[in-house]
This record gives C-alpha cells, sequence and structure tokens, in this order.
C-alpha cells in the first residue's frame, strides 16, 4: 500500500500500540504463510490498519501470542491469534495493491527495484486474484480508467482522485463475518474518502519528484505549475488542497463512528483522528515552507 496510515504514538496508550504492532505482525506471518520471507517487504502499516479496523466489528474475545520475529529473531513479539480471515484477507489486499503499484512505478519510472518487486509479488497476486477475481476485476478496471485520465493530463484532482477512492472502497468492502449489509455500507463509504485522502495526500507529496521527473499529477496540471515560475498560486493550491483532504477527514471520521465496534476502538480513532491528521499537516506544512514548489525542502 502507501504507508500514509500511521498511528500517532505518542498519544496511544502502551497497551493499544503493542496491540496496533501485533495486528502488524500477524499481517506480516500471514503474507509469509502464503508468499515467503521476501514479499513480507511489501506489508505497510496500511494494511495493519485494515486488519484492525474490519476485526473491530468481531465481539470475538481478543488473543495473542508471543512469536519470533524474522527482522529481530532474538526478540519474541506479540502476534494477534484471533480473527484470522480478516488478518489474512489484510495480508491479501496489501499484496494486490502492493503488486499493482510496483507495476504502475514500473511504467513510469523503469524502476529495477519496481521491476524485481513486482516479479516477486506476481505469483502471490496471480493467487489472491483467483481467490477474489471480481473483486481484483473491479480493481483493475478501475486502474485503467485512472490510466486514461492521467493520459489524458486530467487537470482535476478531484475527478483524477475517483478511481483510486473506488478502488479503495473495494478494499474495504469484506464479504464475510462480522461485515453485514449496514456496516458494509459504512465501509465502502469510508474506504471511498480514505481512497481520496491517499492519493490527494500523494500527489500533493511527490509534487516536486513529478516536476523533476515529468510524470503526471493532477495538482501540477489544475494549478499550472512548472519548475520555472513562482509559487504565485501556493497558498490558493494549498487551501483548495487542504479542504479536500479536511473534508475526506471528516468522511472517514464520522463514518467510523457509525459502526458498531466491538473492540479497537481506541486504536482506530487514533490512527484516524491524530495520525492521518498529523501526517496530512505535516506534508501540507512542508509544501507551504517552500520557498518554491519545484524545489525541495
Amino acid at each position: 500500500m502507501f504507508g500514509y496510515i500511521n498511528p500517532l504514538k505518542a498519544e496511544m496508550k502502551m497497551r493499544e500500540y503493542e496491540i496496533f504492532k501485533a495486528y502488524y505482525c500477524a499481517v506480516c506471518k500471514s503474507i509469509k504463510k502464503k508468499c515467503g520471507q521476501l514479499p513480507r517487504l511489501a506489508l505497510s502499516y496500511d494494511a495493519a490498519f485494515l486488519a484492525v479496523l474490519l476485526s473491530s466489528l468481531s465481539d470475538v474475545p481478543l488473543q495473542a501470542k508471543r512469536m519470533n520475529c524474522a527482522v529481530h529473531p532474538l526478540k519474541k513479539g506479540s502476534v494477534i491469534t484471533t480473527d484470522d480471515t480478516i488478518i489474512e484477507y489484510a495480508a491479501e489486499m496489501n499484496i494486490i495493491l502492493a503488486y499493482y503499484n510496483l507495476k504502475d512505478s514500473f511504467k513510469d519510472d523503469k524502476s529495477l527495484s519496481a521491476a524485481f518487486g513486482s516479479a516477486l509479488l506476481k505469483r502471490c497476486a496471480g493467487r489472491v486474484k483467483k481467490k477474489y477475481p471480481q473483486k481484483c476485476a473491479i480493481i483493475e478496471a478501475l486502474l485503467s480508467q485512472q490510466e486514461k485520465l492521467e493520459t489524458a493530463k486530467c487537470g482535476s484532482m478531484d475527478e483524477a482522485a475517483e478511481p483510486f477512492a473506488g478502488i479503495m472502497q473495494e478494499v474495504l468492502c469484506y464479504e464475510g463475518e462480522p461485515v453485514n449489509k449496514k456496516s458494509g455500507e459504512i465501509l465502502r463509504w469510508l474506504g471511498y474518502n480514505l481512497g481520496k485522502w491517499i492519493y490527494i495526500l500523494d500527489a500533493l507529496d511527490d509534487i516536486e519528484k513529478d516536476l523533476k521527473k515529468k510524470t503526471y499529477n493532477p495538482l501540477i496540471y489544475q494549478f499550472e505549475i512548472t519548475e520555472d515560475n513562482p509559487d504565485d498560486d501556493l497558498e490558493t493550491l494549498l487551501g483548495r488542497v487542504e479542504f479536500n483532504l479536511t473534508h475526506t477527514l471528516s468522511q472517514i471520521s464520522s463514518s467510523m463512528e457509525l459502526l458498531d465496534m466491538k473492540k479497537n476502538k481506541s486504536i482506530a480513532e487514533n490512527i484516524i483522528n491524530m495520525g492521518m491528521l498529523a501526517k496530512t499537516e505535516q506534508i501540507i506544512n512542508k509544501r507551504g515552507a517552500a520557498k518554491k514548489i519545484g524545489k525541495s525542502v
């Protein structure tokens, strides 16, 4: 995934952070079981958040076990051992999205690391496609729409973000216990706004890189940014982007409050209301501190 969805550790109780790490480790071990050691490098906190959120709807008491870690072989860590199907689903969605992202990175940058990564994940991603053919077909169709918008140099961040919003909507559409029809609809709306937030925040974060590499970025076309021009529209850009990001965060938070969460609520609230907000402010402030939008801070 993309790595923007992080908890704000400083505002999290020690036990809560240990539980979040235990979910992260559980997803990591699920990837190892399905794909082997190296694909674990594709793991992000986004997948741990997905597992935390879906698992929060289950009334099965939380259980964890101390296990060895490949990264820290001399130190055991806690691993969630309940809600196995949800943990597995989070691992599978991490793999398929990482695979598509690496393929896209190779197409844009011809990066050898992206080529190696996508080749590494290809077989495992193929198994995910077989398990979720309809879901993956929808994701691929949305990726195709996104490619068309990028080729057409779409100058609207809202329009450009629609396909990825749809992708995250599909990712959060978990079909099985403990998700029922009502919670499924709430999760889809949460996922839609989560996708918009990720896409627009990523566009803002990558402006300098995309300018230098001459790769597509909706903000560059919407606000007519070039490497040479001063930041005449920087205030307008940041104002519009901040409004969109704040609105989507508000929708995500409101959606979460509608869910009947049996556990993990304080962890999810920390991630959405603190961690994601802090990440938004960090990237907006980085842009605002630049003397020129085309130069790195």
